[in-house]
């Protein structure tokens, strides 16, 4: 039954998606405040319904960071309206067209943005998805298939309501945004087989559940296992700036992708950077796994051993580590980073440009804090998700990496001997 079931939704998304691919910027764009408007004026019944979903997780034991990813508060619900706006004044990418040659003979060869077709979320206690996603990818042309982890399934219904009616009101199918209604792994497993339908695959949660979706599927994966970003604290950097960035980066938002997991400190700072780093820290609660090194610099710290490193803790807790020099920095976040954010506190040019170069992850940062990592914060407006792999996109997923090129070729009659 749930391979029909799937075979059925992947069947209508895609027809659906043939209705988005043919709008005008404009049209898209008045769908989307309507979109933004409906998620407004059913602000209340989002609320009532999340709190089911809360009381569901705190029984279920979930854990801080899950919770926090799952709450809704008239804040966040505002904050998806938003973000739906902030996508409208975004460039739409389909249908752009870049020159790319002429050849001798005299054809002339664009490339062309086009949509990428069907899109299926997989995501687990983060009811915003919905509306990111479906606001993303209905601006870039595809349609989604969105299917959330039963923590917030309740809420994301209710979200996708709103948006449903938007498409409704708009005479369009509310197949453009699906949201699978029951979160049965079978189902799940057999939509992740239906490649004659579905384009690509994007997974967000837990490490263990991008596993599961990579090695199950049929269909490309963008993967983003998990976040653990350091900040590295050079010889050369300002100390009050390093420090907050340190705060920033750990206790902003710690269930979050982009908080702080790591600190490298530079042996010739760690004596005055380090006992600022540990009152500040301790102020804020932070507990602190340190290697030897640093130890003495802490209350109590838990000190762990080197291959202990590149835990995501996504709580008040953060590895602290002394580095001989910058060269044993990098090494270390080649060792026990996760490809998504790495930032450099430094106030010599040559260094943080050896270091934007040197490491090899989606988003390398300079005196900014990993909080920053973000679409939304990027510039990107809402984004659909964080590839820490390279194909098709690396780092912050937007609108333009939602879509893929097609080569056009005009010619005046040419042909090929």
């Amino acid at each position: 039954m749930s391979n029909s079931v799937a075979s059925d939704i992947a069947k209508r998304a895609a027809v659906a998606a043939r209705a988005v691919a043919t709008l005008t910027e404009q049209q898209k764009n008045d769908v989307l405040q309507r979109m933004a408007n409906a998620i407004r004026k059913h602000q209340d019944k989002i609320l009532e319904v999340n709190q089911q979903d809360m009381a569901a997780g705190r029984e279920k034991d979930l854990s801080d960071a899950m919770l926090d990813r799952l709450q809704l508060n008239p804040e966040r619900i505002e904050g998806m309206a938003t973000a739906i706006e902030e996508i409208i004044e975004l460039k739409d990418p389909v249908g752009e067209r870049m020159p790319f040659t002429t050849r001798p003979n005299g054809i002339v060869v664009e490339k062309m943005r086009i949509p990428l077709g069907v899109i299926c979320m997989i995501y687990e206690a983060r009811p915003n998805v919905t509306a990111d996603a479906g606001a993303l990818c209905f601006k870039s042309g595809n349609a989604v298939i969105l299917r959330c982890g039963r923590e917030a399934i309740e809420s994301s219904k209710a979200i996708a309501a709103a948006l449903h009616e938007a498409l409704r009101e708009s005479d369009l199918p509310e197949d453009v945004i699906t949201v699978v209604p029951t979160p049965d792994r079978d189902l799940m497993l057999n939509l992740l087989q239906q490649d004659d339908y579905i384009d690509l695959v994007i997974p967000r949660g837990g490490e263990g559940l991008i596993h599961f979706v990579s090695d199950n599927s049929k269909i490309p994966v963008i993967q983003h296992y998990k976040g653990v970003c350091h900040l590295y604290v050079d010889k050369d950097a300002d100390l009050d700036k390093a420090l907050n960035l340190l705060l920033n980066g750990k206790t902003q938002r710690t269930g979050v992708c982009n908080a702080l997991e790591g600190l490298l400190v530079h042996k010739d700072i760690a004596e005055q950077f380090l006992p600022k780093a540990a009152a500040a820290l301790q102020e804020k609660g932070v507990k602190i796994h340190s290697d030897q090194t640093s130890a003495s610099y802490f209350e109590q710290p838990d000190i762990i051993s080197t291959d202990a490193f590149g835990e995501e803790y996504l709580a008040l807790e953060i590895a602290v580590r002394t580095v001989a020099d910058f060269d044993a920095g990098i090494k270390h976040i080649q060792d026990f980073g996760s490809g998504h954010t790495e930032v450099i506190a430094t106030e010599n040019e040559t260094t943080a440009q050896r270091f934007i170069r040197e490491v090899d992850s989606a988003v390398t940062m300079w005196n900014a804090s990993s909080r920053f990592s973000d679409g939304g914060q990027l510039g990107l407006g809402a984004e659909i998700g964080i590839s820490t792999s390279k194909l098709h996109a690396y780092g912050p997923m937007g609108l333009q990496a939602l879509t893929t090129e097609k080569f056009v070729v005009t010619g005046t009659g040419q042909t090929r001997d």
